[in-house]
């Protein structure tokens, strides 16, 4: 699978524009600001409906402009497959296939496998729990499209049980029947998605040692482990000892939607304890992970976007990277830098076609 072209209209800080790309690397380089990790966000909002950088759809559209277009042609199973994402100010958001509207963005969801590694990954480490739930979603879904649909619904459920314990608060009332209702459904919906994540984790493990034992090329001691209260009791029943608590807060205090992701070195917070060098070795591991993950699970190749990715890394750990994606096991990529004679230098290294596009 790979991208073909590439149209803007609108879109952040293009009025127009068209690329025509190499079926295997395509760098972008040129200074911050003229628009290098924009492309890759159109591309990234082809594949998930969404930005990567800033989900409020208003804020990717052109100043004083009033809709974009972004529009892509895939090549995928030998057939083309033209995808349209656009948006306009007080409406909903439309993707197309091929002509067709989806009814549902989550229908859209793994059918265009991607995988973008951005500085902006730190927030994995630094940021709260919520980013990292995100993180493992997003991995499981693009080759699981029942775990998305037990997500939402999920979702719904906490929302509806949440709504419920504010009812009762504000008419000073309970009734403990219709709580038991949502917390059967929750405790069925959250077990099956416990279950996933950790069937997620176990595999996911050996493949991310094995990525940053690549990248580092140290005898680095790093794990990642899955922190859910479920390991211990089942949801049903962590919700019936929290009843009063739940009731005090109006809000539902336990389930899978507290769960999180322990990143250590050498058994410690990496956070805390990892260096600059070795947060940044982290992430990137993490992603490459993820983008071996999808391509066993969902049989397909993912595209891989690398936004800056050389940006603060040693020239070891680059040339690590750039031996990883010297492959087969690699499709499509695509680089942007700041340093066009940086990029060229890398690249020319490789024995894959490749495209520069100066920005």
């Amino acid at each position: 699978m790979f991208l073909k072209h590439l149209s803007l209209v609108n879109y952040k800080n293009f009025s127009s524009k068209s690329l025509e790309f190499d079926p295997v690397i395509n760098c972008l380089v040129g200074d911050n600001g003229v628009g290098k990790t924009n492309i890759l966000d159109a591309i990234y909002h082809l594949s998930f409906g969404k930005s990567y950088f800033n989900p409020v759809s208003t804020q990717n559209i052109k100043h004083e402009t009033e809709f974009f277009v972004v529009e892509g042609e895939f090549e995928k199973d030998n057939r083309t497959e033209k995808i349209i994402c656009s948006f306009k100010r007080g409406l909903k958001k439309v993707i197309k296939r091929n002509g067709k509207a989806y009814e549902k963005f989550s229908e859209h969801i793994g059918f265009l496998p991607l995988v973008i590694i951005s500085p902006s990954d730190r927030d994995l480490i630094t940021e709260g729990s919520d980013t990292r739930r995100k993180f493992m979603d997003g991995v499981i879904s693009q080759s699981d499209k029942e775990y998305l649909k037990t997500l939402i619904k999920y979702n719904k459920v906490l929302v509806q049980r949440n709504s419920l314990l504010k009812y009762f608060v504000a008419n000073h009332t309970f009734d403990p029947n219709t709580l038991a209702i949502y917390n059967e459904q929750l405790h069925t919906l959250g077990t099956e998605i416990h279950q996933k994540r950790v069937a997620f984790v176990t595999s996911f493990i050996p493949i991310f040692k094995e990525q940053y034992a690549h990248i580092s090329e140290k005898e680095e001691e790093i794990m990642l482990s899955y922190e859910s209260q479920l390991l211990d009791k089942s949801l049903l029943e962590l919700l019936e000892t929290t009843v009063d608590k739940d009731r005090a807060i109006q809000y539902t205090s336990v389930g899978i939607h507290k769960d999180d992701l322990n990143f250590t070195i050498a058994g410690h917070p990496i956070k805390k304890f990892g260096s600059q060098g070795q947060q940044k070795s982290y992430l990137i591991a993490l992603k490459l992970a993820q983008f071996h993950f999808i391509k066993e699970q969902a049989k397909t190749t993912p595209i891989l976007l690398l936004d800056d990715i050389f940006d603060k890394l040693d020239e070891n750990r680059v040339s690590q990277i750039v031996a990883l994606v010297d492959n087969d096991n690699f499709g499509q990529i695509f680089i942007s830098d700041t340093h066009a004679e940086r990029t060229e230098n890398v690249v020319k290294n490789i024995r894959q076609s490749y495209k520069i596009f100066t920005l």
